[in-house]
């Protein structure tokens, strides 16, 4: 078995360490034959999954990702206290990031993958306690003059831009990562949404499981 073999058969099992990983997803997205390697491995342990069957997200996932990232204008009164509340929290945990270091650095764990299985541009969020991590794991990078942007919405909040993902990924400090928040991937013009404002559709997107 090549070491090509070995590494495709440990990323399909998910066993490859983060940065392993990373690396050998860069090389995935423009190598055909490896890309042939991993599909043989997807083939042989499908089996595995049998009594597993992988749960399908609401079919209106998407639509209510779409309305949090591109609200209609808030009311007065109600809505302009909500999504002041939900800034404020956003710039609270943000805040924290900074002046909060961790006292270790555990593994980092999964705690997201940003589009299906079958989704050509699909992205995997990993979380030590500490740092969340963010790369492209399939698909290619975005065209010129285009960036990707990752954005993360607290229920009933808006979105806050965590930062672009570039080749190596997006590390951002963040010290408590809640489940049943929402990452976000939008394409936008180079250099992120104009403003802080996501602009862009969105290409990939899950809720935090962690």
């Amino acid at each position: 078995m090549s070491i090509d073999d070995t590494l495709a058969a440990e990323y399909v099992l998910g066993t490859l360490p983060h940065a392993e990983r990373l690396a050998f997803a860069k090389r995935l997205a423009g190598d055909p034959t490896l890309q042939g390697l991993v599909r043989d491995w997807e083939t042989r342990l499908a089996d595995l999954n049998a009594d597993f069957p992988e749960a399908a997200p609401p079919p209106d996932m998407l639509d209510r990702i779409e309305a949090r990232l591109f609200p209609a204008p808030p009311r007065a009164g109600f809505g302009l206290r909500l999504w002041l509340g939900g800034l404020g929290l956003a710039a609270a945990v943000l805040a924290a990031a900074l002046f909060l270091p961790p006292l270790f650095a555990p593994q980092a764990t999964v705690v997201a993958v940003l589009g299906a299985e079958t989704d050509a541009l699909r992205f995997e969020a990993q979380y030590d306690g500490a740092q969340l991590h963010v790369g492209r794991i399939a698909g290619a990078p975005p065209p010129a003059g285009r960036s990707h942007e990752l954005w993360i919405i607290a229920p009933e909040a808006k979105p806050v831009s965590l930062g672009l993902i570039g080749d190596q990924g997006l590390s951002v400090e963040y010290p408590a990562l809640p489940k049943g928040w929402t990452l976000a991937v939008t394409l936008e013009p180079e250099g992120g949404g104009p403003g802080g404002v996501p602009t862009g559709p969105v290409v990939a997107a899950a809720e935090i499981t962690l």
